[in-house]
């Protein structure tokens, strides 16, 4: 079974919650689901490292020292399995494809995320809303899913 790990980078937007995902590029992932920036784990190297890696590989961007945790996901089809982590972006961060892996790498409000995610990686959108729902402003809007 292959292991990958990520982290959900997130920012406020005009009281908005927005996350950073990328699309794989290449012809034939056209269509694909967009993901968080992730990528397998080298030989030794623990998940957390691995995420921290390839965010800053895939996007440009390292994530700050302190990640949350967002648990694991599994891939109904391919049985891959993701550790995920979240972590505010750092102030002013700009991703950019910073890989040949990825041809987009944007922040997108969570409404949209949720449409454009791989649907085996949805849940961890909805974990990381679930813990910043005690931390939202109140003039916040609070991302729901609709699925």
């Amino acid at each position: 079974m292959k292991h990958s790990a990520g982290v959900l980078l997130y920012r406020w937007n005009q009281g908005r919650l927005e996350v950073l995902l990328v699309h794989p590029s290449g012809p034939y992932n056209r269509r694909a689901p967009w993901s968080i920036p992730k990528g397998e784990l080298d030989p030794g190297e623990d998940p957390e490292q691995a995420a921290r890696r390839e965010t800053a590989e895939e996007t440009g961007i390292t994530p700050p020292e302190r990640l949350l945790p967002l648990g694991t996901v599994q891939y109904r089809k391919s049985r891959k399995r993701i550790v995920g982590f979240a972590a505010p972006a750092p102030p002013g961060a700009e991703p950019r494809c910073a890989s040949w892996e990825v041809d987009r790498a944007e922040f997108l409000p969570v409404e949209e995320a949720l449409k454009r995610i791989h649907p085996d990686q949805a849940p961890l959108i909805r974990r990381l809303v679930e813990h910043l729902q005690a931390e939202l402003p109140p003039e916040a809007d609070t991302p729901r899913d609709s699925n």
